[in-house]
């Protein structure tokens, strides 16, 4: 099939044709119409360009496992999500390599006022135990917050809640992480 040679074809076109043959040469078609954008948005959230090649080539490999046995609708606002959520997943990944040294001299100096008595190594191994044990929207905005050094209002831009909801979030995140850090604390010295 030699796909240069037709007029354009909508996204929906070449899905369709897609689902019938599962030929992925159209799957490199919408790819290669989509891969600026896909780099655009990794770059958005990832601040790296070699990042976000590397995760516009995970996108593609999740695209190509997905495609064959689903139907897409809206496929450039579906692409968009699956790069978003792919970033976040790159960034966690990522994060999780060099997490205990970054973390949490932030978040470790925001608890020296709780007199937490314990050493540093142990402090920050709790820590990230318990900030992945918070609600997901506390975990999420303690992780941007904290970790990226995210503003609230950079935090809003990446999710789907409102600056008010991101306070609450951030708040009530300190709270329970201090309370769930203590609870630890005090059952180990038992």
């Amino acid at each position: 099939m030699n796909f240069s040679n037709k007029p354009y074809r909508t996204d929906e076109e070449i899905l369709f044709d897609f689902d019938k043959s599962k030929d992925n040469r159209l799957l490199g078609v919408l790819l290669q119409r989509y891969t600026l954008l896909l780099l655009g948005v990794c770059m958005k959230y990832l601040k790296n360009e070699e990042d976000a090649k590397d995760c516009v080539q995970l996108i593609f490999m999740k695209i190509i496992a997905y495609l064959p046995n689903n139907k897409v609708s809206n496929f450039k606002s579906w692409l968009y999500t699956v790069a978003k959520n792919q970033c976040f997943m790159y960034l966690r990944s990522k994060k999780s390599q060099v997490h205990a040294e970054e973390i949490n001299d932030d978040i470790l100096e925001e608890f020296q006022a709780f007199n937490f008595d314990a050493d540093r190594e142990y402090l920050l191994s709790l820590m990230e135990t318990k900030i992945s044990e918070l609600p997901n929207g506390q975990k999420e905005c303690i992780e941007l917050f904290f970790l990226k050094k995210e503003t609230y209002n950079e935090i809003v831009a990446h999710t789907e809640f409102t600056l008010l909801q991101v306070k609450s979030h951030i708040q009530n995140g300190k709270r329970n992480l201090k309370l769930m850090m203590e609870k630890s604390l005090n059952d180990s010295n038992r």
